[in-house]
């Protein structure tokens, strides 16, 4: 394993990627927009209730070991992906918002390519 943290390999992943950012300006650019942002908002309220389960032990014969850690995960996960589906807290249009601003300043910046 490297000195390398997370965070600087995943900004090192992301300065080596060959991907190109979606153009907005279809139609589903705003809904693929959207789902991005209600993704986000799950993942947001998945670790924010990740806290709240840390200390909470199953009951004998049931609970114990590895598999029990690993089930708490996901059951935290899917419900903070339900908490989003059902509305959230608010921040997947704040998310969505800030995305489309920021792809509109993108492309406002290329000059247009003449055919």
């Amino acid at each position: 394993m490297t000195d390398m943290s997370i965070m600087d390999g995943g900004q090192l992943a992301l300065q080596n990627s060959k991907q190109i950012m979606p153009r907005l300006g279809h139609t589903d650019s705003a809904a693929k927009a959207e789902k991005v942002a209600r993704d986000f908002e799950a993942v947001f309220i998945g670790q924010m209730l990740q806290p709240m389960f840390k200390d909470i032990e199953a009951e004998e014969p049931f609970g114990g070991g590895q598999g029990q850690e690993v089930w708490k995960t996901m059951m935290v996960d899917e419900i903070g992906k339900q908490m989003a589906k059902a509305g959230g807290i608010g921040l997947a249009s704040s998310v969505k918002h800030e995305m489309l601003r920021m792809q509109e300043a993108n492309q406002a910046k290329k000059p247009e390519v003449q055919q």
